[in-house]
């Protein structure tokens, strides 16, 4: 089978929904990174122990059990079945690390997809940036305009106060016409 065709099995969805937002950074969990690779979740975290030098605080930290228990309600992530400890969250550094550690044709693979998942997001989010100002400057333009409008409405509610004066034809208010005769 080629490499194309087999990469062609990692869904960029599927990597996708895996990414979080942890610490101020977009992660994967150990958990999920293990699914993905074939590989048991211990097995995953003793390569990276065996290589640590190679995951320093930025690429790699261990979630606290306050945040485990967050995702897990978030999420829905099984609480029994799997490991009861909190999985390590790996950065995007720390996810193009493993192919260093992990050096299986599926890691490899696996490896393109979640680089290119992390570059797709980064793209959508500055798309989203974008957006934002646009609406912004669209909202400081326009807020100008419906200023005025707003006050032309106040200033035509302020005029219903008034008497009004009746339109149309009014018998009493008629002055009889003058004859020559």
């Amino acid at each position: 089978m080629s490499k194309a065709a087999h990469s062609h099995n990692i869904a960029p969805s599927k990597i996708s929904q895996k990414i979080y937002f942890l610490r101020g950074h977009r992660v994967m969990l150990s958990t999920d990174l293990a699914g993905l690779y074939g590989v048991e979740p211990r097995a995953l975290i003793q390569a990276v122990q065996r290589n640590i030098e190679r995951f320093p605080a930025d690429f790699l930290f261990h979630l606290t059990a306050d945040e485990h228990k967050n995702l897990k309600s978030q999420f829905v992530i099984s609480s029994w079945g799997g490991a009861r400890s909190a999985p390590y969250a790996f950065t995007e550094q720390g996810v193009a690390m493993l192919s260093s550690v992990l050096r299986s044709r599926r890691a490899v693979e696996v490896n393109i997809a979640i680089m290119r998942s992390f570059v797709r997001l980064r793209e959508m989010l500055a798309t989203n940036q974008k957006l934002r100002r646009k609406i912004e400057d669209m909202e400081k333009r326009y807020d100008t305009k419906f200023q005025i409008i707003f006050a032309t409405i106040e200033s035509m509610l302020a005029d219903e106060d008034l008497p009004k004066r009746d339109i149309g034809f009014h018998a009493a208010l008629a002055k009889p016409k003058r004859s020559d005769s």
